[in-house]
């Protein structure tokens, strides 16, 4: 049984989990600074607040690297903007036409074809479907290459925007959540996000259930997760 709370203390909104563990494990989680406590079932509410009070240096410090992040700047959807697929940059050339509007990759530019009067958040609708499409033809078979490694089935993927996590999943349900943003991101850091939530299927928590399994088939995920926070956030997802 897990017991999940919210308390406010030393101006930290602190997420907490109850379950039925030995230890507490705090994390401060990016992009954001989220806070999230596991405590065993039996800690009271005391213990805890006495914890945070004590960690709160470290929690601050945790999250100023956070708030301290490069970001991308705004974007306009002009010709002349940097835009990034699958940790790959292009420069954005905008063309006007009266025909469906479209995107497309020619080397190292993304074509934009809008009507000249069409709104800047219209165009930023382009994208986000333009990056749903392509992040699904490549997430789609790094889960069948996965579901043969780790020995188990998605039942389904979706893509969303997210503002606190690069991926969540429902273990029972076999369902996966990615964020519309890793789009931008390397194929390996996604690769990293896609076996994270897999593994979630056999280990719910972080555990050492969880952290030998993903040992076990991703040795190298620590440096993908190094990696993939440290890249700048989005302007519109994380601000």
């Amino acid at each position: 049984m897990n017991i999940k709370n919210k308390i406010q203390i030393c101006n930290l909104l602190v997420e907490t989990v109850k379950k039925d563990i030995k230890n507490i494990h705090i994390g401060v989680y990016p992009p954001d600074g989220r806070v999230r406590v596991a405590t065993p079932l039996n800690t009271t509410d005391e213990s805890l607040r006495l914890l945070i009070i004590s960690k709160n240096h470290w929690i601050k410090k945790q999250q100023s690297k956070f708030s301290s992040q490069e970001r991308q700047s705004k974007r306009d959807f002009i010709s002349g903007e940097s835009n990034y697929l699958f940790g790959k940059r292009y420069l954005l050339k905008v063309l006007i036409t009266k025909t469906k509007p479209k995107l497309k990759i020619k080397n190292s530019v993304i074509e934009l074809y809008v009507d000249k009067d069409v709104t800047v958040r219209a165009k930023e609708k382009l994208f986000d479907e333009f990056y749903r499409l392509e992040l699904k033809k490549e997430v789609t078979p790094l889960i069948k290459k996965w579901e043969k490694k780790i020995g188990i089935k998605v039942s389904e993927f979706k893509i969303k925007k997210m503002k606190t996590k690069w991926g969540t999943c429902n273990a029972n349900a076999k369902r996966i959540w990615l964020n519309l943003e890793l789009a931008k991101k390397p194929l390996h850091c996604i690769e990293y996000v896609l076996v994270h939530e897999m593994i979630h299927f056999l280990a719910k928590g972080h555990n050492n259930k969880f952290k030998e399994l993903i040992n076990g088939y991703m040795p190298q995920w620590e440096h993908y997760k190094k990696e993939l926070n440290s890249l700048p956030l989005g302007y519109n997802t994380w601000k």
